[in-house]
Formats: C-alpha cells, structure tokens, sequence
C-alpha cells in the first residue's frame, strides 16, 4: 500500500490560537502537494516556559483549540490528521503531553501520551523537568490504518528503542515521532536516532519537528524527517522556521526489509550477569 505523507515544521509561539491557524495554513499546503497523512511536530499548540502563563491559556481535551482545529482540517480536508502532540488540562492539575489522530470524518481515532518525561541536565547549564508539569502516558498502541500499520511516540520517546521494538513486533509498519528537540541534543543525536529506529525495526519513521527561536527563548533543532526502512532520508527539512517535507510511503518495503534482514524473528531472550572478580594489583586480567 502507498500513500503520500507530510511533515509540518513549525516554530509555535506562546498563543494557541496563533499556533492553530499556522497549523491550519500548513496543512492545507501539504494536502495541495498530494499529502493525505499529515503530521504536525510535538507542542503544536504552545511552547512556554512560564508555567503560571501558559495554565491559563490551557484547556481540556473538549474545548482545545488545536484539537478542534484538527479535527475540522481532518474533515474538511478528507484527510488523516495528525497533531503530533499539545499539552492538555487534566482534572487532577496535571498536564498531558497529547497526540492526536483524526480520521477523514474529523473523529478521534487514537490518543497518544507520551511516555518518557524529559528530565534532563545538559551541558551550559541547560535543564528541563518535563514531569514536574505533565502525567507520562502509559499505553502504546499500534493502529490499522487503510494504508498502515500505524505506530506512535513523542520526541524523547525515541532514545527507548524497546518502545519502537514493541511496536514494530505488534505489526507497526510506520512509527510517528513528532518531536520540538532541543538545539543541543539535536545536533549530537536527531539523525542517528530517527534512522536508528528505522534500520533497526526495518519500519518507517515520520518526524515533524519545531525549529528554530521560539517566543519563550528556547531553541529548538528542525530537521524535520521522513525516513525508510533501510535508514535512507526519503525527505527532509531545514534547522530553522516553517517547512513543509512530502515523502510517497510504500509499506511493501517494509516486508522487503524483513526479509533481507529478519530481526524481529532472530531476536532470542537472554540472561544477563554482573560478575565481580578479584584480581592482583586491583585489575582485571
């Protein structure tokens, strides 16, 4: 089965409603370029820093402007849409990291929470605590699609390959990684991660990312990216600003992968164990 996907790149600000009407804009270039399958990066609604500021923009799952932006381009485009992730009031104070998939009718057909909190310490005193504001997700699911096996993750979510393995024995043909990476860890790891993932699943891998300087000062790394089962960039965007990357994605090359190299079939359980061994001069021979 082939299909035409896309991946917005975007630089979201600090007002929703800005970001869902750049959103709305993008996506209907991509369906004018023959996309039918459009994915928007992580944090589409809002990137903001100041937790106080952005709670009182927030809102629930039933009056959010990006998810009713969504689902209207979904329908009204006759398109799969995906928002690849927005933060979402829940009622225990919380936030999730949310994304969306809406179906040519605009109705939700998967929800996905990230999983893996970016709690980090990077170098030059940058540091994030993601899980002092939102609720990891605990559920991966993989959904059939007309033109996929569809598989989903978040940004960070892509540094824990059995999240992506798990998927990809269920049946996952093509992983979705919207992401807003940071400028540091993107220039060290974004490629080598995303075509990892790929080669190593023999899968797909679909990556709209923010880019650029955001109205909260952060820098995010772009380099939005459609990758195929042999690792091979099939398309990909720029380290700053909006863009628009279209790839055509024929799920028979991830059979043909399979069979070339079948390591989802190899795979064996193992044990493992730590050995401490004693040894003169206090190193080991």
């Amino acid at each position: 089965m082939t299909f035409t996907a896309a991946a917005i790149q975007m630089c979201s600000g600090v007002d929703p409603e800005r970001n869902a009407a750049t959103m709305a804009r993008l996506v209907r270039e991509a369906v004018g370029k023959g996309a039918t399958y459009v994915q928007t990066p992580e944090m589409t609604g809002m990137l903001q820093r100041d937790r106080a500021a952005a709670k009182t923009l927030l809102r629930d799952e039933t009056s959010d402007v990006v998810v009713r932006t969504g689902s209207e381009l979904a329908r009204d485009l006759g398109i799969f849409m995906h928002v690849g992730s927005t933060a979402i009031a829940l009622s225990d104070g919380k936030l999730a990291n949310r994304g969306y998939l809406f179906g040519p009718d605009g109705t939700i057909l998967n929800r996905y929470d990230k999983i893996h909190m970016f709690d980090v310490d990077l170098d030059n005193g940058e540091s994030w605590r993601e899980s002092a504001a939102y609720r990891p997700g605990s559920e991966a699911r993989v959904l059939s699609l007309p033109f996929a096996e569809m598989g989903f993750a978040i940004c960070y979510d892509v540094r824990f390959p059995t999240l992506f393995r798990a998927q990809a024995i269920a049946g996952a043909e093509v992983m979705t990684v919207p992401a807003a990476f940071t400028k540091q860890t993107g220039e060290a790891h974004w490629e080598i991660l995303l075509r990892a993932r790929a080669i190593e699943n023999g899968i797909f891998v679909i990556a709209a990312a923010q880019a650029g300087r955001h109205e909260d000062g952060r820098e995010t790394y772009g380099h939005s990216m459609i990758v195929d089962p042999w690792g091979r960039i099939l398309a990909s965007a720029g380290p700053e600003g909006e863009a628009i990357i279209v790839a055509d994605i024929d799920t028979a090359a991830v059979k043909a992968a399979h069979d070339k190299i079948p390591n989802l079939k190899n795979g064996r359980d193992f044990s493992i164990e730590r050995v401490v061994r004693a040894v003169a001069g206090g190193v080991a021979a």
